[in-house]
């Protein structure tokens, strides 16, 4: 995104260079001072030696971005012999918030799910709030049984509301 940010504000530049080059303005960036700085420059020179070591280490960053492991959009679900099936986080989070939401005293939910964890705030409009976590939990494991998924996360569940 960072990249994306640089190479953007730099066509913005040019373009609005050429726009005030068209209108016959001074325009705000010299292309004949940046052609006559770019040809008097030697390959020794101190900014050229970083300006290439900054590339380098750019490149490298991007290089290591693009291989690391991000989340997994698609979840497995339990193996079948021959049957490859899956179901996406955004759908699991969906269908995990609906089950929680449909638990008597449940005023609202979110859901995040981490690799190993799935986390679910619970909001509650009761005074009595007792009973109602394990509840909700219950309710988002038989769900989690229900999908079945190869690698069945640990549900914690954090209820907030009541008397304070």
């Amino acid at each position: 995104m960072l990249t994306a940010l640089v190479v953007l504000a730099a066509c913005a530049l040019v373009a609005t260079a050429l726009v005030q080059r068209l209108l016959g303005e001074r325009p705000v960036l010299s292309f004949e001072a940046v052609a006559s700085r770019v040809h008097e420059t030697t390959w020794n020179e101190l900014p050229v030696l970083v300006g290439g070591g900054a590339a380098v280490l750019t490149g490298l960053a991007l290089l290591a971005a693009a291989v690391s492991r991000g989340r997994p959009v698609v979840l497995a679900l339990s193996p079948v012999p021959g049957v490859e099936a899956g179901t996406t986080r955004h759908g699991l989070r969906t269908s995990l918030r609906s089950e929680a939401a449909g638990v008597d005293g449940v005023a609202a939910t979110a859901v995040k799910l981490r690799r190993r964890k799935v986390r679910v705030k619970v909001r509650t409009n009761r005074t009595n709030t007792d009973g109602l976590a394990e509840a909700v939990g219950t309710a988002v494991s038989w769900k989690l049984e229900q999908v079945g998924l190869a690698k069945v996360p640990a549900v914690r569940v954090r209820v907030r509301g009541g008397a304070r």
